[in-house]
């Protein structure tokens, strides 16, 4: 039974420097990277591969040896040309040199009505298991699990997103057969969540052996978190998986042609951006030919992802696992005289002491990075439960945390939430905390505990 839910409480951030619904003409990248610091709660990596070694695409290049029955596969062939190690020898990245055509390695294609046993296997092993995660923790899901239920989101809220149904043009029977194969993972539903504000998009709308729902609202109405809550919440014991469009698409491909195809699509945003629009690319592509002029440029932030959730990167950088979005902004690197206390139609803030004339400015922002004030004591506002649509009280739960009570953090929530869920909260905060990094902080006490 469809299930229509519409949110009240979140913020939209309009910005300066969303894509049209067209296709780039860029250079290919030629380099790709695998970085452990795009799964969180890995524990243990393990390179499989040497540098000098030649790859295909989906050939295991990454363990963990904490769920060793899970790989992480290139997602291009070619050559690994590197394997960079940090500090006491920590892993960071796997370089690979792309061939000019991608060759696959070749699993044969999946029966979905073997056994789940095998299903999972197979899927684990093949590289495509990584976009299945898990709540609570926002972690790669483990295998021996058996979830209640699984939930993809259909539409992305986030600043200057893409547009999911553009990403996923073509690929109708690919996004079918991956539904399919999820439904033979969970004895509970999946549920497919669509914008309720816009009729349901035709990749959608036939889809069987999945639940639609319907949520409008501003953002996060698209955080899959955010609708788990209203749907089917997560208590003390329960286990979710969440996979992403692009997921299920990468899943479907495994199962109808057996192979590990990382292709996708991306989109290029940001005020800073000359070219803006979609790219065709690979999983953990350079971003460097993406950027034209702007990788030459000075005080402009780069970032894999979206300005809330995304991470930032150099000129020379990589796409991490779980992006689909490149966003170049100006840094803030300047002081203002009188600062918030000085009246302005131009800034975009929740704050209307901030922005107190934005409301007369209609049409979109354009934003930098400066936090217009430094970190300061944590105080209590109100704020945060007038952008967070879940029945959960953030100001405590963000408290309990710092405090490192465990029992408080239990009660107050935090297996709902991951980054994404108080990213909203950290834009908003008067006190500029770093709240995705306290939470990551409580989920890791919580997990390790």
């Amino acid at each position: 039974m469809t299930k229509i839910v519409k949110l009240k409480k979140g913020f939209d951030l309009k910005l300066v420097g969303k894509a049209p619904l067209e296709f780039l003409q860029v250079a290919a990248a030629t380099t790709f990277a695998i970085k452990p610091s795009d799964f969180p709660g890995i524990q243990r990596p393990k390179v499989l591969v040497n540098e000098g070694d030649t790859v295909k695409a989906g050939t295991p290049i990454l363990m963990d040896k904490a769920m060793d029955q899970v790989i992480y596969a290139s997602p291009v062939s070619g050559e690994i040309v590197e394997i960079k190690r940090g500090d006491k020898r920590k892993l960071l990245e796997i370089k690979i040199l792309a061939d000019t055509t991608v060759t696959h390695e070749k699993f044969g294609a999946l029966d979905i009505e073997q056994d789940r046993a095998t299903l999972v296997e197979k899927l684990a092993a093949s590289g495509v298991w990584p976009n299945v995660i898990q709540r609570p923790y926002g972690i790669v899901a483990n295998p021996a699990d058996n979830p209640k239920a699984i939930f993809v989101s259909g539409f992305d809220t986030h600043p200057l997103a893409p547009e999911v149904p553009f990403l996923l043009q073509g690929d109708e029977r690919y996004f079918q057969a991956g539904i399919d194969a999820l439904a033979k993972l969970t004895t509970g539903k999946v549920h497919l969540n669509v914008d309720g504000s816009k009729a349901v998009p035709a990749i959608f709308s036939g889809i069987k052996n999945a639940q639609i729902n319907q949520f409008s609202g501003p953002h996060p109405a698209g955080n899959v978190g955010t609708q788990i809550h209203h749907i089917d919440p997560i208590n003390k014991g329960d286990i979710a998986w969440t996979v992403a469009p692009y997921g299920v698409v990468q899943i479907g491909k495994f199962v109808l042609e057996g192979i590990y195809d990382a292709s996708k699509v991306i989109v290029l945003t940001g005020s800073e951006l000359a070219q803006k629009g979609y790219v065709k690319t690979y999983t953990g592509a350079n971003v460097s030919n993406f950027l034209g002029d702007s990788s030459q440029a000075e005080n402009l932030r780069i970032i894999a992802g979206n300005i809330l959730t995304g991470e930032k990167v150099d000129a020379q950088g990589y796409l991490g696992f779980y992006h689909n979005q490149v966003t170049v902004i100006p840094e803030g690197k300047y002081e203002e005289f009188l600062g918030w206390l000085k009246p302005s139609a131009t800034k975009l803030s929740f704050h209307k002491a901030i922005g107190m004339f934005s409301f007369l400015k209609s049409g979109e922002f354009k934003v930098d990075t400066n936090t217009h004030g430094e970190e300061r004591p944590f105080v209590v506002t109100g704020v945060f439960e007038k952008v967070m649509p879940m029945d959960i009280l953030p100001t405590y739960l963000f408290k309990a945390i710092v405090t490192e009570d465990f029992d408080e953090m239990e009660e107050l929530g935090l297996y709902e939430v991951i980054e994404e869920d108080v990213a909203l909260c950290e834009f908003v905060d008067p006190s500029k905390n770093e709240l995705q990094e306290l939470v990551r902080h409580g989920i890791e006490l919580l997990m390790y505990n």
